[in-house]
């Protein structure tokens, strides 16, 4: 019986992409295993180890691990899923390590200086010598990861991640509830998601903003805030925070359109969301974006507030006289977590 610890050590961090990561390729893992042949164990948080089949085979993670890690040894395989983890057997050499890369944003941050960014590459250096597999989210990190780092010649694959799926819609009697038409956004709100370009949208357009997401970062939020003053639509711009995931299928599902400017993206999976409601899609054509968009998206190709209004308004255009709901929705079904999962299976299996 092959055995596979699958690290969720990162789902200490709610409504992050890679909470939804872990807990949704988690799941289909367990769905697509070969039962008589592998058991699937997962490294994860306390409080964080309901939500599979099997709630007993779970491995609490412990803060001290970062500096002893158990042994280990009858197991196969560790799934280490985030890029910049301090959770792998470095010392075990007989399991073998399967290394998730989402992105090296870092390196497009302009707040990083040089000697920090080469840090955070020398660190990144240090896994891929530890693992046996690399796995990157998007042929986008794939270059990155190429470019910058000595893979040694170790089987280096592209697996996109699948769509979460959106439960029935519902507000709550707390939720805000837009009262014009509105653009809809989600994720972490901080300087690399961008949002503060979508603001003049709003002059022309009689519309809302909402955007969905933790706060990350109080300097971004103020400036959002006199940015919105200043153009005279603060009443329309609504930062809700953390919302629940009917909430959210409610706000997918009820926008006008989804934006996503984001200039950092090591695959977006907000945008693979918004494909299973239909609506039309205007991103940023930075880093991973254009790929997972596809031609059903709209891009920015900068920020100037004339090329962002000409971009929205062509492509509310097309979209309404072209049908493209259903485009959009069939080119959101290549994103599939049971495909994704059963790839990842596939890469596990070649290292037994």
């Amino acid at each position: 019986m092959h055995k596979i610890i699958f690290d969720c050590e990162r789902m200490k961090y709610p409504d992050t992409g890679l909470y939804h990561y872990c807990r949704n390729l988690g799941k289909y893992l367990e769905k697509n295993l070969a039962l008589h042949e592998e058991q699937l164990f997962f490294y994860s948080p306390p409080g964080q180890q309901h939500w599979s089949y099997d709630n007993h085979n779970h491995i609490t993670q412990n803060p001290l691990h970062k500096f002893v890690l158990p042994a280990f040894k009858s197991y196969d395989i560790w799934h280490a899923t985030y890029q910049n983890t301090h959770y792998m057997p470095r010392l075990n050499k007989k399991i073998k390590v399967v290394l998730s890369v989402h992105d090296l944003n870092f390196l497009y941050d302009e707040n990083k200086s040089p000697g920090k960014k080469q840090k955070y590459v020398r660190y990144l250096q240090q896994l891929i010598n530890r693992a046996d597999a690399l796995v990157c989210i998007s042929e986008f990190s794939k270059k990155d990861v190429l470019q910058y780092c000595d893979i040694k010649n170790k089987p280096l694959y592209v697996i996109h991640n699948g769509t979460n799926l959106l439960v029935e819609p519902a507000l709550n009697l707390k939720s805000y509830k837009p009262q014009k038409p509105f653009l809809f956004s989600i994720g972490v709100i901080n300087r690399k998601k961008n949002y503060h370009v979508l603001l003049p949208l709003l002059k022309n357009n009689r519309m809302e903003l909402l955007i969905a997401g933790k706060p990350d970062d109080q300097q971004y939020l103020s400036f959002m805030e006199e940015q919105s003053r200043e153009l005279g639509v603060e009443k329309n711009v609504h930062l809700l925070g953390r919302v629940t995931e009917k909430e959210k299928s409610w706000y997918f599902n009820h926008c006008r359109a989804f934006a996503f400017p984001s200039i950092s993206e090591g695959f977006g999976l907000p945008v693979a969301e918004a494909m299973s409601c239909g609506k039309p899609l205007f991103l940023s054509d930075k880093t991973a974006l254009p790929e997972i968009g596809g031609d059903v998206s709209f891009y920015f190709k900068d920020f100037h507030p004339d090329h962002m209004e000409e971009v929205f308004q062509r492509g509310m255009k097309l979209y309404n006289a072209n049908g493209l709901r259903y485009k959009i929705i069939e080119y959101g079904h290549g994103f599939c977590w049971h495909k994704s999962a059963r790839k990842y299976l596939e890469v596990y299996r070649s290292l037994y």
